[in-house]
């Protein structure tokens, strides 16, 4: 793959037109698998393969993963915040800005530790869920979306198959 394709290897994220119970299931599935595939993924690589960019200016596999999990503890955050409130507005934070973060550095243990314990807790919820849930909202204030829990839902599978495919990409390379 070139670099411009690896920016995006599975596409760009394209929200659903519908989201029929089978999606959903599928999406929830993608999520419960994403730690393990993740872990099987990176385990066999050396440091100097792990502090690899997945294309020229990119992350390296090592941030790569650390985003995962600070991505999806903050996706974890939304989703109770939607299910607590009505309507909230999340908070972004500058993920570029958090890749430099000296616990960026660190192994990857603690960051699949997290990601293992966020994705049972996402998955737990999102196996709970009635329709009306799906259907609660937050409100994204760098895009202005009011989005549905339904999507955030599409939207973090595709998330973790995104940042699957920059680590596994970048493995064939290897």
């Amino acid at each position: 793959m070139t670099d411009e394709q690896m920016r995006y290897p599975v596409g760009k994220f394209e929200a659903p037109v519908s989201y029929i119970i089978e999606d959903k299931r599928k999406w929830i599935s993608e999520i419960r698998n994403l730690p393990g595939k993740v872990r099987a993924a990176i385990m066999p690589l050396t440091d100097a393969q792990l502090d690899t960019p997945y294309r020229t200016g990119g992350w390296t596999l090592r941030q790569v993963v650390h985003h995962l999990a600070d991505s999806h503890m903050n996706a974890l955050t939304r989703f109770k915040l939607a299910l607590t409130e009505n309507n909230p507005t999340i908070k972004p934070y500058e993920e570029a800005d958090w890749a430099l973060l000296p616990d960026y550095r660190l192994p990857l243990e603690p960051s699949l530790k997290m990601l293992e314990g966020i994705h049972t807790h996402m998955v737990t919820l999102f196996e709970s869920f009635t329709e009306d849930q799906w259907e609660k909202t937050f409100v994204h204030p760098a895009s202005g979306d009011t989005v549905p829990l339904k999507k955030g839902l599409a939207t973090y599978a595709w998330h973790g198959r995104h940042h699957l495919a920059h680590l596994t990409e970048t493995i064939k390379k290897f």
